[in-house]
């Protein structure tokens, strides 16, 4: 059976079972289809006003308050036990939101891409040495599509169960439904989409379409050789998922031009500096909030990076430590360089040794020790080469 014939019957199934009012939003599992999550905390938020706390339903459904109805201004906030917390601005009526299970994983990473009711079908594609994930190909190296939605709203998502070190992987949005057109602008006008990264249990990224854009790909970022996150905000045409294929494969070679977001330098360093206070109180997660807005201002703002990987630290959230810690690496520069990238290899290592990964360990306490020698890191590098005879 053809995936067109799929979505007509997917349709008429979802017409029946997941038909939600503009009045009300749905909450799915990102991994499993269709399956629903009752009983989810919904918080809606907005500046200068007293928040509202809701739970789904059975159905997984939950009204949103009538004059937070359609309001880009609400901060949505979902949470459930053994999902990662999702928090997002939100024009939400009538749409579906997907939470993702925590990751195990240290080198994973969780893609959830959310739309509206047109275009009906969205595919997520994810191109890298060696592996190739999309609808026609759902499993490849360390890499799987866990859901296939083809019936609006989505979510469709792509799991990287342990990311290749020193690989380039690029994402992209294809508008399926509209395929065959050609600089077409539903999917940048019309979609709505969303797409979330997770990593451990942290939402660390989250791209909103942008409007006014010409064409049926959309490439919001890349993960370049360190596991950095990088924008790219493209936007191009294929009328096959082998088109798609080629698009990204260009993709992963320096010859990408990527035009770099323009940044509010000083407002970064100031909500950075705040975030320190947080942290060096003890209030940890809204240290980390901090940092994060800082890095949303900058994202060359390695401090803000670097100091996010010590909150994650103290909070236990290795995989989401592992990836802060790697762009401070990639941001370092000055004259101190040296000194942030051996600490930060150096922290690298002990995520790696306190879960018995003692080559991935080893592999940074020799880079922590190439930056800078220190008794440390000399020790650390005997540690686990005694662990490996």
């Amino acid at each position: 059976m053809n995936k067109k014939i799929l979505t007509l019957v997917a349709l008429i199934m979802s017409a029946v079972s997941f038909a939600q009012s503009s009045s009300e939003i749905l909450v799915l599992s990102a991994v499993v289809k269709d399956k629903v999550m009752p009983n989810a905390e919904i918080i809606f938020q907005k500046n200068g006003e007293t928040s509202i706390t809701k739970y789904t339903d059975s159905q997984g459904k939950v009204s949103i308050p009538e004059h937070y109805r359609n309001d880009s201004e609400v901060i949505l906030i979902i949470k459930k036990d053994g999902y990662s917390p999702l928090i997002t601005k939100c024009l939400c009526d009538g749409l579906t939101y997907a939470i993702s299970p925590t990751m195990q994983e240290l080198d994973g990473m969780r893609i959830v891409l959310s739309w509206g009711v047109s275009p009906y079908d969205i595919d997520s594609h994810l191109s890298y040495a060696g592996g190739y994930v999309c609808f026609h190909k759902k499993e490849a190296d360390q890499a799987n599509l866990d859901v296939d939605d083809t019936d609006s709203y989505g979510p469709e998502t792509i799991t990287i169960a342990k990311k290749k070190q020193g690989e380039k992987y690029v994402y992209a949005v294809h508008n399926y439904s509209d395929r065959k057109l050609i600089n077409n602008a539903n999917l940048s006008n019309v979609s709505r989409a969303k797409v979330y990264i997770y990593i451990g249990n942290t939402l660390v990224k989250t791209y909103s379409m942008p409007v006014g854009k010409k064409g049926n790909i959309w490439i919001p970022f890349l993960i370049d050789e360190m596991g950095n996150i990088v924008d790219v905000g493209d936007f191009k045409n294929a009328s096959t998922w082998e088109g798609v294929s080629t698009i990204l494969q260009n993709y992963r070679f320096d010859g990408a031009i990527i035009e770099a977001s323009s940044f509010n330098i000083a407002e970064s360093q100031a909500v950075n500096r705040k975030g320190e206070e947080e942290y060096h109180a003890g209030n940890l997660e809204s240290a980390v909030l901090l940092f994060q807005n800082a890095i949303e201002l900058n994202q060359g703002n390695g401090q803000a990076y670097s100091n996010l990987g010590l909150a994650f630290q103290k909070l236990n959230k290795e995989a989401e430590a592992l990836w802060a810690n790697r762009k401070a690496i990639d941001l370092a520069s000055g004259s101190k360089a040296h000194y942030v990238r051996a600490s930060s290899y150096y922290n690298i290592a002990r995520i790696y040794e306190k879960k018995s990964q003692w080559e991935d360990a080893l592999q940074n306490f020799e880079l922590a020790q190439q930056n800078r020698a220190r008794e440390a890191y000399t020790k650390g590098i005997a540690r686990m080469q005694s662990k490996l005879r």
